[in-house]
């Protein structure tokens, strides 16, 4: 290691990748994503991927609409051809997006069959093509989220020749790291999630190798502690199942990597997610939908197995009764 660069670093508090919640499929959308700001003021959040095909050729305002209260939020885009994520690119900046994020580690039969995904990390200069083309396309700021390599890829130096082909030729200097390698023949997606080893070393190796690089860690990170002692290393980390299976824990974050103020009240948060779920309901959204998001919202609190269960029983039978979460709260209390 050369003595120029530091071993460890302590990011300004700042910097916009600072904490971050992942893109997740079947949870990070719009309602997730509205709770989560009520919960963390700082968090960076993202959209559950969407293809481009679905922006290019589906129902746009379904895939895109968010409330404003959500930013900074980043729209993550899949697919492998450079001009329609140029495309989609430009249509996610219109929409108010603060930053365009290119998938490069999803496993999922979905995104195989589509060729892109973690596919592309067999593919590093097509990456570069897709970023360059997305660039030239928007001026937020263009991100890859990727895996640290697939199938036959195994060491440092595979990886960091991965990105420094994305980041020199196709102008990528922000880098969102799964620190685990995906198999895309033998494992599952959900496989994927767990079973190949975590290698944080590579992200904050290319931390140290690459100080010109905005580079978040993601993967394993489940408590407060774990994150902070990331954050010596690299300038950012981002949270995945932790923030769905806990939802709550958004609020311990916040104070903890940010102002050191309390935590943000969890029962206020829902009050004012339930006037939001009101309007919602309002325009034809499904209470079994909206309550999702706020199952684990008091896991291990008093009263949060009855609350959990008045939901979950009662949203199915008056799916257009926003009531249902005001008895929630009373049992709460």
């Amino acid at each position: 290691m050369s003595d120029s660069i530091p071993a460890t670093r302590e990011p300004s508090p700042d910097s916009p990748w600072r904490f971050c919640v992942a893109p997740m499929l079947d949870w990070t959308d719009r309602h997730y994503r509205y709770l989560a700001r009520q919960l963390s003021r700082h968090a960076r959040l993202y959209t559950e991927m969407v293809t481009t095909g679905a922006l290019l050729h589906g129902d746009v305002e379904r895939h895109l609409r968010f409330d404003e209260s959500e930013h900074p939020v980043a729209l993550q885009l899949g697919g492998s051809d450079p001009n329609a994520l140029a495309e989609a690119a430009r249509i996610g900046a219109d929409w108010g997006y603060d930053e365009i994020n290119l998938n490069v580690g999803c496993p999922s039969d979905r995104v195989q069959n589509g060729a892109f995904g973690a596919c592309l990390m067999a593919e590093p200069g097509l990456v570069a093509e897709c970023v360059a083309a997305m660039r030239a396309a928007v001026d937020v700021p263009v991100t890859v989220k990727s895996r640290i390599g697939i199938d036959h890829q195994e060491t440092y130096e595979e990886f960091r020749e991965i990105v420094d082909i994305v980041a020199d030729q196709g102008g990528a200097n922000v880098f969102l790291v799964h620190s685990r390698k995906a198999w895309l023949k033998g494992l599952s997606p959900k496989q994927n999630r767990d079973v190949p080893p975590l290698r944080p070393e590579f992200a904050t190796r290319l931390k140290r190798e690459r100080p010109d690089l905005t580079v978040v860690l993601n993967g394993g990170l489940t408590t407060v502690a774990s994150m902070q002692a990331g954050l010596g290393e690299v300038d950012g980390v981002m949270v995945g199942r932790a923030a769905y299976q806990n939802v709550g824990l958004l609020a311990e974050i916040d104070a903890a990597l940010f102002d050191g103020n309390q935590p943000t009240d969890r029962l206020a948060a829902l009050q004012a997610y339930r006037d939001y779920a009101a309007a919602e309901l309002a325009r034809g959204t499904r209470l079994s939908t909206l309550i999702k998001p706020i199952l684990t919202l008091f896991q291990g609190r008093p009263g949060a197995r009855a609350y959990r269960r008045h939901l979950s029983e009662q949203a199915p039978r008056r799916p257009g009764d926003a009531s249902v979460i005001d008895e929630a709260i009373d049992l709460l209390r």
